[in-house]
């Protein structure tokens, strides 16, 4: 499955009186190379493997595959998992038949807010919220991946 997404920095807290739900999101990898990332999540009371491929070159899209597990599942393959977990709250955001997704994280990454929205294609137009901040779509040092392993607490000393 194609996966096409864009993702902006999020400038302020005003997307919380607009969410319509939050869930915490606990993830980590069992691989972060570039051509095959591999995620284990637990987000609420569900765990989920995860496997994706490269982005294309603006960084808009790719392909993904994902999977529901179970959490004891989940909890075993935590354990094969490379250093650096992610620690986020997610918050849905629904404007106009679409949905942001509102990562506000934790730990190592506390302060980082990314708002990711999944569209149709690469060039759909869709709303831009007040709180919605600067474009960061292909650029890798917002990336899961990355972020578990170059914290945004490293990110703003740079």
């Amino acid at each position: 499955m194609q996966e096409i997404e864009r993702k902006f920095l999020v400038k302020n807290l005003d997307f919380k009186k607009e969410a319509s739900s939050s869930n915490t999101i606990r993830q980590a990898f069992i691989s972060r190379d570039p051509e095959r990332t591999v995620r284990v999540r637990q987000y609420g009371d569900k765990g989920f493997l995860t496997i994706k491929g490269k982005s294309s070159e603006d960084g808009t899209t790719r392909t993904e595959w994902e999977k529901e597990i179970s959490i004891a599942d989940a909890s075993q393959l935590f354990d094969l998992c490379q250093p650096g977990e992610i620690q986020k709250e997610r918050h849905l955001v629904h404007l106009e038949n679409l949905t942001f997704e509102v990562d506000e994280f934790f730990g190592e990454n506390h302060g980082l807010i990314i708002a990711e929205i999944e569209l149709d294609s690469a060039n759909q137009s869709f709303p831009k919220p007040t709180w919605l901040g600067k474009e960061v779509t292909g650029d890798v040092r917002f990336y899961n991946s990355q972020l578990s392993k170059n914290p945004f607490s490293g990110l703003r000393d740079s």
